[in-house]
């Protein structure tokens, strides 16, 4: 009895160890982000809540799947050479490299076909744009540049597009470009914080750096100038659909306050050594609070 109890242990545990290998290897949480974006651009485009948001989520959720682990797959020789990545799945063995493509083209292909079953041909040829772009261009990119960051953005724009076309949204709205100019702005300061975090393990990598092209303090200032725009970007939301409650104006402008706040800390001379991975994530966290203010304020207050 106890060699069976414990067997079944040993197999749950293993299959908890194979299911988290798997989530890693998508990138779980940073896929299950560019899916409330595209959430919030549903929400933008209809606040009348069904059980058709789950379309744009899913769909969105698993193109950000399929995509993370194609990247992983297609940088498993640079991530084996990074701190930061050497434990991921592939690097350490967890899973092999073709298992990983293998699941990545299966998750990819179930993204396809349900944005294309249910949201149509516009909304699939969006998110075949997304994958060619990070995967085929952002990836290629990063490895020539240290500005790759600034056309890589644009594969953040698209889940917020998906939502917005899937919610019934023209999507050659002005109203979609200004939610699409926000979710593009963040991610070039989003993405030069990790960069810069972690710069001695990328150009270990043979990844370009800013380092050798800027000085700390040129760096440092560009980052807070994109930081400051993120927060500017954020208090044009509103306009998209104009709200009747006026606290959602406050609270816009007081995450956009704390946001610059933090990143003034950037250009303190007695800054900490962490400051840049702590303002990338003070960066993540503006984001979700940011859409977290407006899905509230859609859903709850402004049904018009």
């Amino acid at each position: 009895m106890n060699d069976i109890i414990l067997l079944n242990c040993g197999t749950a545990h293993g299959l908890l160890s194979r299911l988290k290998a798997y989530l890693e290897l998508c990138k779980f949480k940073i896929a299950l982000f560019s899916s409330l974006s595209a959430v919030t651009g549903y929400v933008l485009a209809n606040p009348n809540f069904s059980t058709e948001i789950l379309i744009p989520f899913s769909g969105v959720l698993l193109l950000a799947c399929g995509a993370c682990s194609l990247n992983q797959y297609q940088e498993r020789a640079t991530d084996a050479l990074m701190y930061r990545t050497k434990t991921r799945p592939i690097p350490t063995g967890r899973i092999c490299p073709d298992d990983a493509l293998l699941l990545s083209m299966l998750i990819l292909t179930a993204g396809f076909v349900l944005l294309l079953a249910k949201g149509g041909f516009l909304i699939l040829c969006l998110g075949v744009f997304a994958v060619i772009w990070y995967n085929g261009v952002y990836t290629y990119l990063k490895k020539v540049t240290v500005f790759a960051a600034i056309p890589g953005a644009i594969t953040g724009t698209v889940p917020p597009a998906i939502g917005w076309t899937a919610g019934g949204g023209d999507i050659y709205s002005f109203n979609l470009a200004i939610i699409c100019f926000f979710f593009f702005i963040w991610q070039i300061p989003h993405f030069w914080l990790l960069l810069m975090s972690y710069d001695g393990d990328y150009s270990k990598a043979g990844f370009p750096s800013l380092k050798k092209l800027l000085s700390s303090k040129q760096i440092e200032r560009i980052t807070f100038t994109w930081i400051a725009a993120t927060a500017v970007s954020a208090l044009f939301l509103p306009h998209c659909v104009p709200s009747p409650n006026m606290s959602v104006y406050i609270c816009l402008i007081c995450a956009a306050a704390w946001l610059v706040w933090n990143g003034t800390k950037l250009l303190n001379n007695k800054r900490i050594n962490n400051s840049y991975i702590t303002a990338f994530h003070v960066m993540n966290i503006y984001v979700f609070v940011i859409m977290l203010i407006i899905n509230i304020d859609r859903l709850f207050f402004n049904l018009s």
